[in-house]
């Protein structure tokens, strides 16, 4: 059952991503179309951050495909941190774009570049693919949400970030028409510092994946588990990955010295399925100790 449950909430990523590529594809030729049209270096240079944001749904798409493999003997715990690797090959496009912005913006302000042509259409068209990629944004943070997905959640963050070039393109090009050239080039500095704080965000959502911390606290965990008919205590709880049918858990519980080998065998599993069926853990390995003195 956890494996069907898995199976679904990574095909309904692949579903989600596959619709956000395609968005982005619509965007890009909108910007791709106005950055010729108005000759303005700044929305050719969204267009090419917007670029990036498809090839972010490639590896999201490739990631996940990854990730749906099964349990093998190279990888016995599953394929599931191709994920969160995906979600950390999104943050370095991050930092690239980030050093893009902030290149391009120095250049502009030591430079004498020309300014570009602003007309109302450039500013609606940009207008328009902002609106798209905030619904977007908005729609991949929430399913992500929803489908415990670290490469939805990191690609909503990277999303959010285009909104915001989008936007200090917006308000660059109307004090270009104010009569102020270079205030584009100020407004994509901030910017790019809001997109280091969003690849700084992502990584410390899932470097503690990739090492192996805790997926819950392990009184939760302890407590969860006393309930069980037979467990006298719990001791020695381990978990690390993801809830949601990917996360692992190791604990220790004791039951009366007295019974057999075959009752403690059968309080193991029923701790076992607990954490399984209701706790949201993949795998569970217990260890059954008899109390001393019982």
């Amino acid at each position: 059952m956890v494996a069907a449950l898995i199976a679904d909430r990574r095909a309904a990523v692949r579903r989600v991503l596959w619709g956000v590529m395609a968005a982005n594809l619509l965007v890009i030729a909108a910007k791709l179309y106005i950055g010729l049209r108005s000759g303005s270096i700044a929305v050719l240079g969204d267009a090419a951050h917007s670029a990036v944001d498809v090839l972010n749904n490639v590896v999201g798409l490739f990631a996940v495909h990854m990730a749906s493999a099964p349990p093998d003997e190279e990888h016995p715990y599953g394929h599931a941190k191709f994920e969160t690797v995906g979600a950390l090959a999104i943050a370095s496009f991050l930092s690239i774009t980030c050093y893009e912005l902030i290149s391009g913006a120095v250049g502009r302000l030591l430079g004498d570049a020309g300014s570009p042509r602003v007309e109302t259409l450039t500013l609606a068209i940009l207008a328009g693919t902002m609106a798209v990629n905030t619904a977007v944004a908005w729609t991949e943070a929430r399913l992500g949400e929803r489908l415990g997905s670290t490469i939805l959640a990191a690609d909503s963050r990277h999303t959010a970030a285009d909104v915001l070039v989008t936007l200090s393109v917006i308000g660059g090009l109307l004090l270009v028409r104010l009569g102020w050239p270079r205030a584009d080039a100020w407004v994509a500095i901030a910017v790019a510092l809001l997109i280091a704080r969003s690849g700084y965000q992502i990584v410390a959502r899932n470097i503690p994946v990739l090492v192996d911390s805790k997926a819950v606290e392990a009184e939760r965990i302890r407590t969860f588990v006393a309930t069980v008919p037979g467990v006298l205590s719990v001791t020695d709880v381990r978990s690390r990955g993801h809830l949601r049918g990917e996360a692992f858990a190791e604990l220790t519980v004791e039951v009366d010295g007295g019974r057999s080998v075959e009752e403690g065998h059968a309080i193991a599993d029923a701790v076992e399925r607990r954490l399984e069926d209701e706790g949201g853990f993949a795998g569970v390995v217990v260890h059954v100790e008899p109390r001393p003195g019982e």
